[in-house]
């Protein structure tokens, strides 16, 4: 008997040693932006451990300098699968509730491939070709591509399956049949393909809306999809980070009793007197019961903080000037005097690019860098987005997904024009790690604060990889141009920064690298949007972890001595427009209707007024105190007013 008992307990393990993983079901191509693609496991055993397991994600495509490589690897030791052997392994937006998540649009639509290799993540880093060594199983699949021949015969598979075959691609999934074979129909993430096996109660989080001031409260539902047979208890947090229980009160158990299927709380949001800035207060479900899965999870809740700074500068929108002073340190730009011409441009150069001074961080670090730099100055728990000319929460950083209603990082010089896509690391390091840099270290344009801003996702994908100018991105319709002389400004910095990158007239092909445009509008903007106080800022800061500086905001000028009107003229700092040489001249009424009264000129003077777009609407000789007409449609305006060598410009609206 002792025999036969070791002999059935050998079968067992060698059973479950044994025992298969598969791939059950791929959504790749989703609706919109991919925010619910997933890859589902089965075994063959349920509760099944996936340690020494990993799944590789493979590119077919034979005209990617990538083919048949892995761009995606996830280990999968510490996963198991469920009763009916299954797992999920998807983005946040995939119910129910994936147990391991990945980012949204990860997975390409094909043609491609998903493996399951034993080994570990280390055997397949990004760029490994595909291997049948190992491997347990593969998935080819596809969204109406041809086959990616060379990638299926290194896996060793023959069909090619396309997730588009009923011509509803993005609704639709592949999904495993009996056989062995794959059909395409609408997903069933979290359960058999047929339908059968256990059922598991999903439950619901819902209730609360995006955004709560301090002082407010707000409820939470917990729902079931069918009423509950016996009594359910569990607990939920809504800790995350800073946010933790000091800052609500209310009650975080849930019990639902016998044949209902929902519980309500309500959470009172503690209205403080501290400035800890904006926060997010996460909903998350604790341990659920046997039986039970989450249809979602992990809701954010952005909580205002009606505690904040409020800087003395205005904002680009309402911009102030000569509040702010430069940091610039004593003979930064000393080696500028008495040039002109190429020798005037290398001197710039060799001060903003100076390998022995100049630093160089990741992509990572950028947004710790823009907080700061692009900080709303009405409210210091906001970023201020240069095109969308508005604030927006630091909270709301776009790191995955959808980015409507969040913000992130706009190249100003796009990373597909420079030549520098994704070449720095995402994860930041702080200011104390760094590299050194040089002007012919491309690389680091990615990541180089002087010409990334905060801004509006959406809008930052409107942009795209267009030059500048009426005829190409002028911004959205109705904008007042506020961030025209900032962009101008960023360019010249990149053109000049970098060897390869140049600003020209005229707007090249968006796929042009090392050239964007147009030169000519670029220095239109810098004159009639002037550099204000919110540049000088970020300059500053900028400065403190870069050791660099972009001269042409505190220079704006010096433009015109590489590529403007005085281009091959000898540069001077005292023919710059600083306090000692503006023209003290008053424009008033501002905002105007139909007249504007210019104040504090004695001697012969010329007044030029520029749309926000650069067009030159007036120009005029006057002498004195004078006013002027201005019979031009609502919006907002520059004049351009000197007299005696000074001169000054005005930000006019006109109503």
């Amino acid at each position: 008997m002792k025999k036969y008992y070791y002999t059935i307990l050998l079968i067992a393990f060698c059973f479950i040693s044994n025992a298969q993983i598969v791939i059950n079901e791929i959504d790749a191509d989703n609706p919109s932006i991919d925010t619910k693609e997933f890859v589902e496991l089965k075994s063959d055993v349920p509760n099944f451990p996936l340690d020494g397991y990993v799944l590789v994600c493979f590119n077919g495509n034979p005209s990617s300098s990538t083919a048949n490589s892995s761009y995606y690897t996830l280990d999968l030791d510490g996963l198991t699968t469920d009763i009916n052997g299954l797992i999920l392994i998807g983005s946040t937006s995939v119910s129910p509730v994936p147990e391991k998540i990945f980012g949204d649009n990860l997975l390409e639509n094909g043609a491609d491939a998903i493996a399951i290799y034993l080994g570990n993540f280390e055997d397949f880093p990004d760029g490994t070709l595909a291997t049948s060594t190992n491997l347990i199983d593969a998935v080819g699949y596809d969204t109406s591509d041809d086959d990616a021949v060379a990638l299926m015969a290194l896996l060793g598979i023959t069909v090619q399956y396309n997730e588009n075959e009923n011509g509803q691609g993005p609704t639709q999934s592949i999904q495993r049949k009996a056989d062995g074979t794959f059909e395409t129909k609408n997903p069933t993430p979290g359960a058999h393909n047929d339908g059968s096996g256990f059922i598991f109660n999903g439950i619901t989080i819902s209730g609360p809306e995006l955004q709560y001031n301090e002082g407010e409260s707000f409820n939470i539902t917990f729902t079931t999809q069918s009423a509950v047979s016996e009594q359910l208890a569990f607990t939920f947090t809504l800790n995350s980070g800073s946010f933790n229980t000091s800052d609500f009160s209310g009650t975080t158990s849930v019990l639902i009793p016998v044949g209902e299927n929902s519980f309500t709380t309500t959470i009172q949001i503690i209205d403080d007197e501290n400035d800890e800035g904006d926060e997010v207060a996460k909903i998350k479900f604790g341990t659920l019961p046997f039986g039970y899965n989450r249809l979602n999870d992990n809701i954010d809740i952005e909580i205002i903080d009606d505690d904040y700074e409020v800087a003395p500068w205005g904002t680009p929108l309402n911009p102030t000037y000569g509040i702010v002073s430069s940091t610039v340190p004593e003979g930064y730009y000393e080696s500028l005097e008495g040039k002109a011409g190429d020798v005037l441009k290398q001197a710039i150069q060799d001060i903003i690019a100076n390998p022995a001074v100049v630093r160089a961080h990741n992509y990572g670090d950028v947004f710790e860098m823009l907080k700061i730099a692009d900080q709303n100055p009405l409210n210091s728990n906001q970023i201020w987005m240069m095109y969308k000319e508005q604030p927006r929460s630091k909270l709301l950083i776009q790191d995955t997904g959808s980015g409507a209603g969040k913000w992130n990082r706009e190249h100003i010089y796009p990373q597909s024009r420079g030549g520098f896509s994704n070449a720095t690391s995402d994860t930041p390091d702080g200011m104390n790690v760094w590299e050194a840099t040089s002007a012919d270290m491309i690389i680091h344009g990615h990541a180089d604060a002087h010409h990334i801003r905060a801004e509006d996702a959406q809008e930052n994908s409107s942009r795209n990889n267009k030059d500048f100018g009426l005829t190409d991105y002028n911004g959205f319709a109705g904008n007042q141009g506020s961030w025209k002389g900032d962009v101008a400004r960023a360019v010249f910095y990149m053109a000049i920064r970098y060897n390869g990158l140049e600003v020209v007239n005229g707007n090249p092909a968006d796929t042009t690298v090392g050239e964007l445009g147009d030169l000519a509008t670029l220095l239109m903007w810098n004159t009639a949007d002037p550099s204000d106080d919110f540049e000088m800022n970020r300059n500053n800061y900028i400065y403190t972890w870069q050791f660099n500086r972009n001269p042409f905001i505190d220079y704006p000028n010096l433009a015109d001595y590489i590529w403007g009107a005085n281009a091959g003229e000898t540069w001077y700092s005292t023919l710059s427009v600083d306090e000692n040489t503006e023209l003290k001249a008053a424009v008033y009424p501002n905002p105007a209707k139909n007249i504007i009264n210019i104040t504090g000129i004695e001697g012969e003077a010329s007044i030029e007024l520029y749309s926000i777009t650069g067009q030159k609407l007036l120009s005029k000789i006057f002498r004195g105190n004078s006013s002027f007409s201005i019979d031009f449609p609502s919006g907002i305006y520059f004049a351009k007013i000197s007299s005696e060598g000074k001169t000054t410009t005005k930000k006019i609206s006109i109503q």
